[in-house]
C-alpha cells in the first residue's frame, strides 16, 4: 500500500510578546520563527513588487512590528506598524522563507 506524501503547512501562528516575530507551528510539529523585518522585506504584494522594480523599496525595516495577522486559509495577511497591510503570504511561501 502506498502512502501519499503531504507537504507540511502552517497550522497555527502567534505573535511574540514584543510583536517583533511571528511564531508558526507546522503540521509536522515544527516551530518556526520569522522576524517582522524579514517578513516585511519579503512582501510580494503589487505595491512592494513595483517599489522594488522602480528602485524605491526600503533596504531594511529596523524596529518594525507586526500589528495584526489574519489567517486566510491558504496564507496569512500580515499588517505592520508602518501601515503596510497589503501583503498576503501563502503558507508555502512562509515555509520557504524559514528554510532559506
Amino acid at each position: 500500500m502506498m502512502t501519499a506524501m503531504v507537504a507540511p503547512t502552517v497550522t497555527d501562528c502567534d505573535l511574540s510578546p514584543d510583536l517583533a516575530s511571528l511564531v508558526m507551528t507546522t503540521s509536522d510539529e515544527r516551530r518556526i520563527t520569522l522576524t517582522a523585518e524579514t517578513l516585511r522585506a519579503a512582501c510580494k504584494c503589487a505595491h512592494c513588487t513595483r517599489a522594488r522594480f522602480d528602485g524605491h523599496f526600503a533596504p531594511g525595516f529596523p524596529g518594525i512590528a507586526i500589528v495584526e495577522v489574519a489567517d486566510l486559509g491558504y496564507g496569512l495577511n500580515i499588517s505592520f506598524s508602518d501601515g503596510h497591510n497589503r501583503g498576503i503570504y501563502p503558507k508555502v511561501y512562509l515555509l520557504g522563507l524559514a528554510d532559506s
